[in-house]
């Protein structure tokens, strides 16, 4: 039986998430499987990834083929690497604590790269919302001085038309007292 790994789709339509699993290459995409090892959702930011690694492992040694996706999931995740020092161990290339050594190494330089990608997208949100309150309060202090300068415009021509009427009615009271 060929078995491969690969991703089931489910969730709905315009927001699936992949339940990734070990099936019979026969087998429905969505159908029937042998074993669920983890899952992936691209919705979140960052794709979020859950693998048991030991199963993953045990899977690719005993020949499952991932699919093109899947492959690039366990890469990332350490499993193809992991694959490949335990071919080196096995070769006697060098020892399972050095194996066990270089995979930590690895995993916390790949560790360190993510944590400081969350924390450059935070800054830049962050940053971006600062600027967006900048830019907002200009706009409202610019729109403020323009209501601001019609309320004076406004009340300057209220002013000259009640002083024009107030200089009509002096002149007719003046007028009748002369005669």
């Amino acid at each position: 039986m060929a078995t491969k790994i690969r991703l089931q789709r489910h969730g709905r339509k315009n927001y699936a998430f992949y339940p990734i699993v070990i099936a019979d290459s026969r087998a429905p995409r969505d159908g029937k499987f042998i074993e669920r090892i983890g899952s992936y959702n691209p919705n979140t930011n960052p794709a979020t990834i859950t693998l048991n690694f030991e199963r993953a492992l045990y899977w690719v040694n005993v020949g499952a083929q991932p699919t093109d996706t899947v492959r690039s999931i366990l890469s990332q995740e350490g499993v193809l690497l992991m694959k490949h020092l335990q071919g080196g161990v096995k070769k006697g290339a060098f020892d399972e604590a050095e194996a066990q050594k270089r995979f930590d190494a690895w995993k916390q330089k790949k560790q360190a790269a993510i944590d400081a990608l969350k924390s450059s997208m935070a800054d830049k949100k962050e940053l971006a919302a600062k600027q967006r309150l900048e830019d907002e309060q200009a706009k409202n202090k610019a729109k403020a001085e323009v209501v601001a300068k019609k309320k004076a415009e406004l009340a300057a021509a209220k002013a000259e038309a009640e002083a024009a009427a107030a200089a009509a009615e002096a002149p007719a009271e003046d007028a009748p007292a002369a005669e």
